[in-house]
């Protein structure tokens, strides 16, 4: 059974609509709608949030089916050993140091606004002066300090995540193959061009 399928057995246990457990967790129906049909897939967080709305355990919704493997490797590291240059460089040299002869494609990743930052948008929008956009800026700065890349070796795949403190790397149980692509609450694009 996929993750997407045992997200809906549950949902459907606890007698909720997919519109509820959106509500219930302040995201989108889509995103739900995503989960299940296992085109998109949910964050750590939200995996947390589910398991604990839907009364099931993560190791259930992540056992045999699940796109990214439940091993998540955290290391933190020191920015400044590896060399000057904006920190995008660095972190592309710490890549390289961590992946020698791996095909690695830089993501952009974008956070999606959850339903209730959607509402204030428009309210902030219609109401005010202040242009549309102003919760997706915060998400953009809050996240700054965040590269991702999905990195190719051995016939495998993985996503990484390196912030200015640590790269958190998940290997991928399936291969992504679009150039768009949603883990989560985030949608991601691959860059084209590859890190040297």
């Amino acid at each position: 059974m996929t993750l997407g399928e045992k997200i809906k057995e549950a949902r459907k246990q606890c007698g909720l609509t997919q519109e509820q457990l959106a509500e219930k967790m302040a995201l989108s129906r889509s995103a739900i709608a995503k989960w299940e049909s296992n085109t998109g897939l949910p964050d750590v967080d939200n995996l947390k949030l589910l398991a604990q709305f839907l009364n099931v355990s993560i190791d259930y919704l992540l056992d045999d089916g699940d796109v990214m493997d439940e091993h998540v490797i955290r290391e933190p590291y020191d920015l400044s050993q590896y060399g000057t240059g904006i920190k995008k460089r660095k972190k592309d040299r710490l890549i390289n140091e961590k992946f020698p002869d791996a095909t690695i494609h830089t993501l952009l990743g974008n956070q999606k606004l959850t339903k209730n930052e959607k509402i204030l948008d428009n309210a902030i929008g219609f109401l005010t002066d202040a242009p549309f956009g102003i919760p997706a800026l915060i998400h953009s700065l809050r996240n700054v300090d965040k590269e991702f890349y999905l990195i190719e070796k051995d016939g495998k795949q993985f996503f990484v995540l390196v912030t200015d403190e640590f790269i958190e790397t998940r290997r991928l149980r399936q291969h992504i193959t679009e150039k768009k692509f949603e883990i989560g609450n985030w949608q991601f694009l691959k860059c084209s061009y590859e890190v040297k």
